[in-house]
């Protein structure tokens, strides 16, 4: 069996990427991680710096609270949410802004968080979505459908299109979705709330994908995995 040249490269950063954690662990270094990634174009690879998940003794007055919070609701906090601790206020005010009220149903919230999460290749914010998505009553089989970008409910099914159009196109998003999205039921109140959701979720996906944060959730699915 060949082996591409973008599929070599890809072993070569896995490897060396092993080799750096080696390092770190020889050299009596903290238990973080380091990524690396390689470009498409030249084929070079570079080690991306090291992004540490602060510990609760770490971070500001405001964020152990935050923290404290996310131990008693979840059981623990996620590592994801942990990363914003690294600015002073930055995980108060992304909770702050992620629980404001909002003209949206969980299940609605939730459906954009998975379409949005899937556009932008956060294989983090799929997964946690994916096991929040199921205590909101999502089946497995919706989560998948929406992530694909569609739902069989007339009305999410609009929201969810328009979600997905709005991610893809920086908020050009066509009039055909527009229209169906207020045909479906959704008023001008509800077209804001939903941009906001999505740019509650782009700023975690954003976060995610700079720092490749180990996914402490479930695993989900990928997408072209269940296709096949």
């Amino acid at each position: 069996m060949r082996i591409s040249k973008r599929e070599k490269s890809i072993i070569r950063a896995k490897l060396v990427n092993r080799r750096v954690l080696s390092l770190f662990r020889e050299h009596g270094a903290p238990a973080t991680f380091v990524s690396s990634r390689t470009t498409q174009d030249n084929n070079q690879l570079y080690i991306m710096t090291t992004f540490t998940i602060p510990t609760r003794d770490s971070v500001s007055p405001a964020t152990q609270q935050a923290f404290d919070g996310l131990q008693k609701m979840a059981g623990f906090v996620p590592n994801l949410f942990a990363a914003f601790g690294h600015s002073e206020n930055g995980l108060p005010r992304y909770l702050a802004f992620q629980g404001a009220k909002t003209s949206l149903s969980n299940k609605e919230k939730e459906a954009i968080n998975l379409v949005v999460s899937q556009v932008n290749g956060c294989r983090y914010c799929q997964s946690a979505h994916t096991a929040i998505g199921k205590m909101n009553g999502f089946s497995d089989q919706q989560i998948l459908d929406i992530r694909a970008g569609h739902a069989t409910d007339a009305k999410l099914n609009a929201l969810v299109v328009l979600s997905k159009d709005i991610t893809e196109n920086k908020g050009h998003a066509s009039a055909e979705n527009l229209d169906a999205f207020y045909a479906a039921g959704y008023s001008q109140g509800n077209l804001v709330d939903v941009v906001l959701a999505v740019s509650d979720k782009i700023a975690a996906n954003y976060l995610h994908n700079l720092t490749d944060l180990p996914i402490d959730w479930p695993l989900a699915a990928e997408l072209e995995a269940v296709a096949a």
